[in-house]
């Protein structure tokens, strides 16, 4: 269980570094530079045009994980009940949410070859966060529920 918790609360660390990471590279013409797309300033681009979508992305980018996270580290320290998790795990399918709209929007932009695009590493960051987030969520789960049997 330790090396749960552990793993858990190095999220609280890596998905903020996942946040301003570039997720992808993006330009219109390959003779000139690509510009860093990360989550952060995807958000900010949103907000000039799409606030209401600026506002759902940082809801499902932004506070759903690290709410995920943090209940989570509640209840390894036996600070909320377990189950409580159950919510948490939801909390974490919204963020899945996130990854299957980038690479959604990366095989359309390629596939309309307006420009270029390529995948960054904080694409890979990112993705790694919240599947660990849901790996964490599903072994807790099935921890807390052994427990509650013995």
């Amino acid at each position: 269980m330790r090396a749960l918790q552990v793993a858990n609360l190095a999220l609280l660390i890596l998905f903020p570094i996942s946040w301003t990471a570039p997720l992808m590279r993006a330009g219109v013409l390959p003779l000139f530079g690509l510009e860093e797309i990360s989550v952060l300033s995807g958000i900010a681009a949103l907000w000039e045009d799409e606030k209401l979508l600026a506002v759902l992305v940082t809801i499902f980018a932004l506070i759903a994980p690290m709410a995920k996270t943090i209940a989570i580290a509640l209840i390894h320290l036996g600070r909320l009940p377990g189950r409580a998790l159950r919510v948490t795990t939801t909390l974490g399918k919204l963020a899945m949410a996130d990854i299957f709209l980038i690479a959604l929007y990366i095989v359309l932009a390629r596939g309309v070859s307006v420009g270029r695009i390529e995948t960054a590493w904080g694409l890979w960051l990112f993705t790694a966060c919240v599947l660990t987030s849901l790996a964490i969520s599903v072994v807790s789960d099935k921890r807390l529920a052994s427990a509650r049997v013995t």
